[in-house]
């Protein structure tokens, strides 16, 4: 019960924060693009507002609205690559960091000047890339057929962030006038490409409909830490208050609501302690190394309970097997822990770690003196009970 609970606590911070983050970058490209005064928070608080509203309305107009600004957003994300193709030199911008992190205004530095240890200390930001996909199954109960429907929906959506990430990460910076250095800082990166292919209006037009990419990951990922926190409470694990679902539209507005509350009640702390907007690049940064931080333990958790099953449990009934098996699981592992060990030397980690320790202690302490006495296990953790090696 008590790895259960850890497990999917790991996973409510990362649901938690993940979209506190989006939030942010999405607040950020906006306040950029339309030379907004406003304060960061203003935005922050209108983004929550009209995405809690469309989840709440029901299942099917949430995911016609994720349909259409995924769709919108791959086709923005398709078009910048085809124009950057004319823009494009990479020794020169792409190559322009020092050894020792400093700009070469004249480029051809290497291809990787820090070294295998410039590299891994990338690894916090490279997995945000991709932070939160595993989010997939918890629309398995919207699926028609979720044995086939599932395993398809996570392999293409696996498919299409490598080839888009690899894309964009690889043009962007060798975009004449972007370069690797300036991007290494920059709160909107893609913007900051579109501007110097474009510049003027054209960047600020093209920069708008680049935000369907932040508008879909934020919108999808409302609705996962909704069911995330809706699940927890109706097996017991959280208070049963967070799995009433709504009266007329069947959504779990409350833990929608409070996970909502959570993530931009910590948002606001960070503004206020950190400084506010001359602050903001850093609240980026803590909110980040918060979301990745749960997210990498959660995969430790998981890779374990798949090496367990693989082992104990080899002959149940799997509708669908990883072609990577345990030594999938294991590199799974190793590659969290080296994220972790790296986040651990970003000075910005400790501010972050902080909260998310004291989110830890507050939740183990309910789970301690209320919910491990009033658990309801599902039939997989039934059969897991009865079956214990």
């Amino acid at each position: 019960t008590w790895s259960g609970f850890v497990s999917g606590l790991c996973e409510n911070v990362e649901y938690v924060m993940t979209p506190a983050v989006i939030c942010f970058f999405i607040s950020t490209y906006l306040s950029s693009i339309l030379g907004s005064e406003l304060p960061l928070w203003v935005w922050w608080i209108g983004t929550y507002g009209v995405f809690l509203i469309l989840n709440i309305l029901g299942v099917a107009l949430s995911f016609r609205v994720t349909l259409v600004v995924t769709l919108t957003s791959l086709a923005i994300l398709l078009f910048f690559c085809f124009s950057a193709l004319p823009h494009l030199d990479f020794d020169r911008w792409a190559l322009n960091i020092a050894p020792d992190g400093s700009e070469l205004p004249e480029g051809g530095g290497s291809w990787f000047p820090m070294g295998v240890h410039g590299i891994l200390a990338t690894l916090p930001y490279a997995v945000w890339l991709f932070l939160a996909i595993e989010e997939l199954p918890l629309a398995s109960e919207e699926c028609i057929d979720p044995q086939k429907d599932m395993p398809k929906g996570i392999v293409l959506a696996l498919a299409t962030l490598i080839a888009t990430a690899v894309l964009v990460v690889v043009l962007n910076p060798a975009v004449i006038g972007v370069g690797s250095y300036k991007l290494g800082t920059s709160g909107e990166p893609l913007l900051d490409g579109f501007r110097a292919i474009f510049g003027g209006a054209g960047a600020t037009v093209l920069g708008l409909i680049a935000l369907s990419g932040l508008i879909a990951s934020f919108h999808a990922i409302l609705f996962a830490q909704g069911r995330q926190i809706f699940s927890l409470s109706r097996a017991g694990y959280f208070p049963s208050a967070l799995s009433i679902t709504h009266k007329t539209y069947k959504t779990p507005h409350i833990a929608m609501l409070v996970g909502s509350a959570l993530g931009l009640g910590i948002m606001m702390i960070l503004w206020t302690v950190l400084g506010g907007k001359e602050a903001s690049p850093l609240i980026g940064s803590v909110l980040l190394n918060m979301a990745v931080f749960g997210a990498m333990l959660s995969y430790i958790f998981r890779a374990v309970s798949f090496i367990i099953l693989r082992r104990h449990h080899s002959g149940i009934a799997r509708p669908y097997r990883s072609p990577f098996g345990i030594p999938g699981a294991i590199v799974t592992i190793v590659i969290s822990v080296v994220t972790l060990a790296y986040q651990v030397q970003d000075a910005n980690f400790t501010k972050g770690a902080a909260w998310v320790l004291v989110w830890f202690g507050i939740a183990a302490i309910y789970f301690a003196m209320i919910g491990r006495h009033k658990l309801i296990l599902s039939p997989e953790e039934e059969f897991a009970l009865e079956h214990r090696a």
